[in-house]
């Protein structure tokens, strides 16, 4: 067995140690913040956990969601969605709710400040995997959902997958999936 495999291996069952929670609930916590929604990035996760074989079809099965690379070091960063595809490789997937409806210079700082921290972020997680797991770079793929699609230029050029949803369609998703609950 090559020493990646053994890795992934040894990754993939410290997963199913420090992710307590069945792929049942996840999705049922989902749909719960759909409905009562407290937070728009948690919205924003929602919509990609319960929509991820569109947006992203490599993701083939979660297996950490908003966890620390390794052990409780959250000093290092928490991923939000860490997948497993179907050739055995892993998707790190962070999201940002980026508020392109604001205006002023504030807003647009602000905007330019959560761009670069979710490119930076999902860059820097992908070494902390790397150099704990001892993984090959060639193992791991990128990726970031946000509601800005000015995002994907900058992951472009960082070669890292971009997808992101438009806020009116987000609430329209959301209105659509709350109303099919009842």
């Amino acid at each position: 067995m090559a020493e990646s495999e053994h890795n992934l291996g040894k990754f993939i069952a410290y997963c199913r140690t420090v992710q307590p929670q069945s792929i049942e609930a996840i999705q049922h916590f989902f749909e719960g913040v759909v409905g009562f929604p407290y937070d728009n990035e948690l919205l924003l996760q929602s919509y990609l956990f319960l929509n991820i074989q569109a947006i992203f079809p490599n993701c083939y099965d979660l297996l950490l969601f908003e966890k620390p690379p390794y052990g409780d070091f959250t000093n290092v960063g928490k991923c939000d969605f860490v997948y497993l595809t179907q050739t055995q490789e892993i998707i790190l997937v962070e999201t940002k709710y980026i508020d392109t409806r604001a205006t002023g210079d504030t807003e647009r700082k602000r905007r330019n400040k959560h761009r670069n921290k979710v490119i930076d972020q999902v860059s820097k997680l992908k070494e902390t995997f790397c150099e704990y797991w001892r993984f090959d770079p060639s193992q791991i793929e990128c990726a970031v959902f946000t509601t800005d699609p000015s995002v994907a230029q900058r992951a472009e050029t960082s070669k890292i997958c971009s997808q992101f949803i438009d806020i009116d369609e987000l609430l329209a998703w959301q209105n659509k999936h709350s109303k099919n609950k009842d």
